[in-house]
C-alpha cells in the first residue's frame, strides 16, 4: 500500500495531503543520477589506480616475463661481448702481428651498415618476435665463438709446434764463417785425402784453426758425445726431432754431454783433427729420416741470398776432402 504523506498547513490550520510537483521529481531523479555517475567515476578511478584489470594483469605478467628474458639475454650478450673482444685482441695482437698484417678496423668488425639495416628490419616485429629473433642471433653468435675458439686453439698448437720445429731445424753454420772462406770440401763424391780415390763425402768440411768453437745448428738433445772407431774422432750427434740429426766430427775437445739439451748457437766443442783427418776442421753432417743430405741447404738463417749463392758454388766445386 502506497504511503501517503501529510503536512500541517499553518494558513488553513489543518493537515493536508503532500503533493510533490513533477519538476521536483525530475530534479531529484537527475540529482540522483548525477551523484551516481560521479560516485561511479570516483570508484572506477580508485579501482584502476589501486587494482589491476584482468587485461592489465595479463600485460603486467608478460612485461615481467619479457624483462626476465631480456635480463637473461643481456647477461649472455655481455659474456659473448667479452669473448669477442678476446678473440679480436688475439687476432690483432698475435696472429695478424705474426704475419705483419694491419689490424682489422673496429668499423669493419661492427658492420655498421649491416646493423642499421638489421635495426630497420626489426622495427616491424612485436616484442615476442624481437626476443625470439635476438635469442636466435645470440645462439648463432655463441656457436660461432665456440667454433672460432676451437680454431684458435688449433692455431695456437700449430704455432707452438711450428716455432719449436723452426728452432729445432739445422739453420746455421757450425763454425763462424761470415766471409765463407772456411768451406774446404762439399757434399758428394770427392777425392779421399788418404786413399786418393773418389769416395762419397757425406758432409761439409769447414777448415778452421784448432780451438775454434763449434756451434749447435739447431735446438735438440745430444744423443752421442765421444770417440769411437768410425773415423770421426771426437764427435757429437744431436737429435733435433722431426726426423733430423746433425753430426760434428774431429773435435779437439767436446763440451756437450750425452742427454744434454742444447740451443741453436750454443758451443758444443772445439775444432780439432782427431780421427781420420788430415788437418784441423769441422766435418758437419745433416741426417734426415736416417739419410745423409747436403748440409748446404740448411744455412738459410745466417746468410744473405748473395752469400747463399756463393756458398752453393763453393760447396759444389770438385776438390779433395779433409777426411
Amino acid at each position: 500500500m502506497k504511503k501517503v504523506k501529510y503536512y500541517y498547513n499553518t494558513r488553513t490550520l489543518r493537515y493536508e495531503k503532500l503533493v510533490v510537483p513533477l519538476y521536483v521529481k525530475i530534479l531529484r531523479i537527475l540529482g540522483f543520477i548525477a551523484a551516481a555517475l560521479v560516485t561511479s567515476v570516483i570508484i572506477v578511478s580508485i579501482a584502476y589506480r589501486f587494482f589491476d584489470s584482468p587485461n592489465e594483469k595479463r600485460l603486467r605478467q608478460e612485461v615481467n616475463e619479457m624483462r626476465d628474458r631480456y635480463e637473461a639475454l643481456e647477461g649472455q650478450f655481455d659474456i659473448a661481448t667479452v669473448q669477442l673482444k678476446e678473440l679480436q685482441n688475439r687476432d690483432d695482437q698475435i696472429y695478424r702481428a705474426i704475419f705483419a698484417a694491419h689490424p682489422i678496423p673496429d668499423s669493419v668488425r661492427a658492420g655498421r651498415q649491416a646493423r642499421q639495416a638489421e635495426y630497420a628490419f626489426l622495427q616491424n616485429f612485436r616484442n615476442e618476435e624481437l626476443i625470439s629473433n635476438a635469442a636466435g642471433t645470440l645462439h648463432e653468435i655463441v656457436h660461432r665463438i665456440d667454433i672460432q675458439n676451437h680454431s684458435y686453439d688449433e692455431l695456437d698448437k700449430l704455432v707452438r709446434n711450428k716455432q719449436q720445429m723452426l728452432a729445432a731445424l739445422p739453420a746455421i753454420q757450425p763454425v763462424a764463417n761470415r766471409n765463407l772462406t772456411r768451406i774446404a770440401s762439399g757434399f758428394g763424391y770427392r777425392i779421399d785425402p788418404i786413399y786418393k780415390t773418389v769416395k762419397y763425402h757425406t758432409g761439409l768440411d769447414f777448415a778452421a784453426p784448432t780451438g775454434t768453437p763449434v756451434y749447435a745448428t739447431g735446438d735438440g738433445k745430444v744423443s752421442y758425445a765421444g770417440r769411437d772407431n768410425s773415423g770421426y774422432g771426437n764427435h757429437v750427434i744431436i737429435s733435433h726431432g722431426y726426423g733430423y740429426e746433425t753430426l760434428y766430427a774431429h773435435m779437439v775437445r767436446i763440451k756437450a754431454k750425452i742427454g744434454q739439451h742444447v740451443k741453436r748457437g750454443e758451443v758444443i766443442g772445439w775444432v780439432g783433427s782427431t780421427g781420420k783427418s788430415t788437418g784441423p776442421h769441422c766435418h758437419y753432417e745433416v741426417i734426415r729420416n736416417g739419410n745423409k743430405v747436403d748440409p748446404v741447404y740448411f744455412f738459410y738463417n745466417d746468410l744473405t741470398p748473395e752469400q747463399y749463392e756463393r756458398m752453393l758454388k763453393i760447396a759444389s766445386s770438385s776438390n779433395q776432402s779433409l777426411d
